[in-house]
């Protein structure tokens, strides 16, 4: 029989599951959960820490093993033959000519296969499902998601079936067809095709990727703190600011730098800071509160618009267990952040990475980041995954005669 070294645990009731050929929610919570709220029941995925440490692995050794021990999967050789993660850690040391006292470090994930953050956890989940004999994979996606996994799947000659909102930006869009995905646009919001994707999985037996809905997302997301402890070399930073949308992202996180802790790694965690636009700020708004308000999302920054945030309440948790920090940030803060990010670095972001930059900024004007300490930014996609976005700040002047005359006119 296979030997596990993790099970199940539910955030809510904290009841515990071993491992199964797929696993979702917990089945006590789930029966109570109503569309119009966040779920309870998602599952965190717990290793044998103590055992881990007994075997006395390093974390260069842990390393080396590509993280194995601290995954959801057998063997490394089941992950996509992609180059996934180890993306880019670059430091800037000034904006627009003004050297800054504080150390600014960004994490560039558009530099993953399908450009975005997503290829983590899609790699995962399609590594369990190749164990498992699982041929089709279905998502709900506002684009990056599902053009990941379509990118993923096609990788592993697996089937990818993506259910996005008709309003998905094109270029996403096209990314998912382009991989040869069977995608299904919907009338309605990322929170009707999450649902019509879970339907779907229970009356065909597809294997769902949905993140907050399929524990192992997270397991594949939390590796960029493994990562970032390692380009920090062995450090940890003072904060790291995370774009966050249904929750996921910034609990992978936690999760990563919690497991270094577990394991006596490190001692301290850093502040993690929740940054969400304020037309949808669905977590911030309600963290510590009693009742679940929804407010419609209506940001530019369609990664991170999200009703009902799936993972709501591992996300409050980890917040409030490590005393995390929270703000938003308004559109025009967005767009703002990604030019100013743009012609500073040559790093061209959506606009749900660049809202991750625009609270470190907001952070620095109100005096909120220490002199020398170090601040991590997530960039979790590429700018030319929404290109209409930032339309409105990167007009193309009007065609001129090849003429010095007419050059000057446009220059001077």
């Amino acid at each position: 029989m296979k030997s596990y070294n993790y099970h199940f645990e539910c955030v809510n009731c904290g009841k515990v599951y071993k491992p199964q050929r797929v696993v979702y929610l917990c089945n006590d919570c789930d029966r109570h959960n109503s569309i119009d709220k966040p779920p309870k029941g998602v599952l965190k995925v717990v290793y044998n820490y103590n055992e881990l440490i007994k075997s006395g692995d390093s974390f260069d050794e842990l390393k080396n093993s590509g993280f194995i021990e601290l995954l959801p999967i057998d063997n490394v050789n089941s992950l996509p033959k992609l180059k996934i993660g180890n993306t880019p850690l670059y430091n800037i040391d000034c904006l627009d000519g003004m050297k800054l006292p504080y150390n600014v470090c960004l994490k560039d994930d558009s530099q993953n296969p399908t450009y975005s953050f997503k290829d983590r956890a899609s790699s995962v989940v399609s590594a369990y499902a190749k164990e498992n004999d699982i041929d089709t994979i279905i998502a709900a996606s506002t684009g990056n998601a599902g053009s990941s996994l379509a990118g993923i799947c096609a990788s592993q000659n697996q089937n990818a079936i993506i259910v996005v909102p008709e309003t998905a930006p094109l270029a996403k869009l096209t990314q998912i067809m382009m991989y040869g995905a069977k995608i299904i646009p919907v009338k309605g919001t990322y929170d009707d095709a999450f649902d019509l994707s879970v339907s779907a999985t229970q009356e065909f037996g597809w294997y769902n990727r949905n993140t907050a809905y399929n524990p192992t997302t997270i397991e594949g997301k939390k590796t960029i703190s493994f990562e970032l402890f390692d380009q920090l070399k062995h450090k940890i930073p003072d904060k790291v600011f995370v774009p966050v949308g249904d929750g996921v992202i910034i609990s992978a996180v936690y999760k990563g730098f919690e497991e270094l802790l577990e394991l006596n790694i490190i001692n301290s965690m850093p502040v993690i800071v929740c940054v969400q636009s304020n037309k949808s700020d669905n977590i911030v708004r309600n963290i510590n509160k009693d009742e679940f308000d929804v407010v419609q999302s209506t940001t530019i920054a369609d990664s991170i618009s999200v009703d009902i945030p799936r993972n709501f309440f591992m996300t409050e948790q980890y917040i409030q267990k490590y005393r995390g920090e929270t703000i938003t940030v308004s559109d025009q803060e967005i767009i703002k952040a990604s030019a100013i990010l743009s012609r500073n670095t040559g790093l061209f972001t959506e606009p749900a990475a660049a809202a991750a930059f625009a609270g470190m900024l907001s952070f620095a004007q109100a005096g909120k980041i220490a002199a020398n300490s170090d601040n991590v930014i997530l960039l979790t996609g590429s700018g030319l995954k929404d290109l209409s976005a930032v339309s409105g700040v990167a007009s193309i002047p009007r065609a001129i005669n090849p003429t010095i005359k007419e050059l000057k006119k446009l220059l001077f």
